[in-house]
């Protein structure tokens, strides 16, 4: 896809947190390799240019560990995703405590930009009490947009695809595209206030 680039990670990523365990800068890894990606440069006419990217995204798994220590530590902001299930409310917790800490401790500018509930299934109670929990706990930093359960968001990845190219007019494809524009319309009412 035109200006997408990624940078998946390998088996090798594992061993990082060993090799980092005893650096003093290891809190600031990525936030000083993204930080290379888009720094200013002077156009032939003088102007600044900027040759980076204007969205990094760092997809990050679901242990708190130093790989997503160092994710938060670079960050401008967190999109968390929260599957409609009981245990990822006890996560969700855990995972506030550790962008607190961050917080304080290396990343003073580190926001929760919002938090996205996946994996919604209507026919499950559960998950009706899952997103009234969490709407009624974290109140406006839940997005309207909910992302339901869809076989072709999962088997879009075993074709080599986004769901967004793998199947368009499907539920999750839509689900994706208003929370995309939801993400946006966010972003600017922030950059405005």
């Amino acid at each position: 896809m035109p200006g997408l680039h990624i940078a998946p990670s390998t088996l090798d990523l594992s061993g990082l947190e060993l090799s980092l365990a005893t650096r003093k800068d290891r809190a600031f890894r990525l936030r000083d390799a993204i930080g290379k990606l888009s720094r200013p440069s002077r156009a032939a006419d003088g102007s600044l240019a900027f040759d980076g990217y204007s969205y990094v995204l760092v997809d990050c798994p679901p242990s708190l560990n130093l790989l997503t220590v160092n994710a938060m530590a670079a960050s401008d902001a967190v999109l968390v995703p929260l599957q409609c299930e009981f245990f990822a409310l006890e996560g969700l917790s855990q995972l506030l405590k550790t962008v607190e800490q961050v917080k304080m401790s290396l990343n003073p500018s580190l926001t929760i930009h919002g938090i996205v509930l996946t994996m919604y299934d209507a026919r499950n109670n559960l998950s009706d009490q899952v997103v009234a929990d969490v709407r009624q706990f974290m109140g406006k930093k839940v997005f309207e947009t909910v992302i339901p359960r869809n076989v072709r968001v999962s088997e879009a990845p075993s074709y080599g695809k986004p769901v967004l190219l793998y199947d368009l007019k499907c539920v999750g494809s839509q689900a994706y595209l208003k929370l995309a524009s939801e993400i946006v319309q966010r972003e600017r009412a922030l950059a405005a206030a």
